[in-house]
């Protein structure tokens, strides 16, 4: 009850805020109740984005998705053990290791999307992956960031090398979208429908977006914000078509885009569309095109239901903190580096 509140005040917020701008907030009849997204969803699966190696087929039996699970439920039991706190420090060319299993919480099963158990979320093209124009230049500041993590060593000139995820700016893994995928933990999202917006609170980050609502295709459209406003999580923009709630996003940030499971430039779109399908599920589907990264437009499926629990607070602070010795830690390395001081 609390979270629509809070959500509510903040619709009323944005409508203002869009009424002063000059511009109407959008208005349209109340959809039938089958149509109603509120609630509260999740994302948690096992099933990638991406077919993984050596799985040619997009479904799986019931028996071989009960084989996958059970194997990664072995290495989560392995992983979870507690660390041993007289174990010497890892190399220093090594990995040193983040999180254990215990913390983690992606998923214990595959999607189950029109009845299928899928074994990735794209769907076209039928080998289950991104039809990426060059995949080493499209993907080469996530593959940076990754590199980072496991050896600790980056450029770290100013704050705004390092990654947004430590940051806390948005959240990790495109959980808040565009294109809103599953992650490691905190899969969580609270949708708030009225006649003239639709707000998602991601619990991943707090990120929220608020989509407002068009007659039809052509006038959200129109209402697109200039090229030159890019946004975290990109400007979106909704409508409906019967039963399913279609939005448009475009103009995501650069910075976002850099780091995203799904790049985007200028010239790209996502257009995301969510079907209620009775009180646990929504089928939620996602179609990306950009010419400049992409061969061809290619989509995806998933399914959202009801989680155990509720939305919390996901109070990411570690970049806040930790930005001192992270950035002084750049600057020790460098002196090091000059002769300026002696190495340790």
């Amino acid at each position: 009850m609390a979270g629509a509140i809070a959500l509510s005040r903040v619709l009323v917020l944005t409508c203002a805020l869009v009424a002063t701008a000059g511009w109407a907030c959008a208005q349209q009849a109340p959809r039938t109740p089958a149509a109603d997204l509120s609630g509260t969803w999740t994302s948690r699966t096992m099933t990638p984005l991406e077919r993984p190696a050596g799985q040619t087929r997009l479904v799986l039996s019931r028996d071989e998705a009960n084989k996958l699970a059970g194997r990664m439920a072995t290495f989560r039991a392995a992983d979870s053990k507690a660390t041993d706190p007289n174990a010497p420090a890892p190399r220093e060319s090594g990995d040193p290791g983040g999180y254990n299993a215990f913390w983690v919480d992606p998923g214990d099963d595959y999607s189950v999307v029109k009845g299928e158990i899928r074994a990735s979320g794209i769907v076209e093209p039928a080998d289950g992956k991104i039809p990426y124009r060059d995949r080493m230049a499209s993907t080469v500041v996530q593959r940076r960031i990754g590199q980072e993590y496991v050896s600790g060593r980056g450029d770290y000139t100013g704050p705004e090398d390092v990654p947004l995820r430590e940051r806390c700016l948005i959240g990790f893994g495109n959980t808040g979208g565009p294109g809103m995928l599953g992650s490691l933990y905190n899969n969580t999202y609270e949708f708030l429908q009225t006649e003239g917006h639709m707000v998602m609170l991601i619990e991943m980050v707090h990120d929220v977006r608020i989509i407002p609502i068009f007659d039809n295709a052509k006038a959200a459209r129109a209402a697109h914000r200039p090229a030159a406003i890019t946004r975290w999580l990109g400007d979106s923009v909704g409508w409906w078509e019967g039963d399913t709630f279609v939005m448009e996003t475009i103009n995501v940030h650069p910075a976002q885009s850099s780091e995203s499971s799904i790049p985007l430039t200028k010239d790209g779109k996502i257009v995301e569309r969510f079907t209620r399908k009775g009180k646990a599920e929504i089928f939620y589907e996602f179609e990306v095109t950009d010419p400049n990264h992409y061969t061809a437009p290619w989509k995806a499926e998933y399914t959202l239901t009801v989680p155990k629990g509720a939305v919390y607070e996901y109070a990411c602070h570690e970049g806040n903190y930790a930005m001192e010795g992270i950035l002084g830690g750049a600057r020790l390395a460098e002196k090091e580096a000059a002769g300026v001081i002696a190495a340790k």
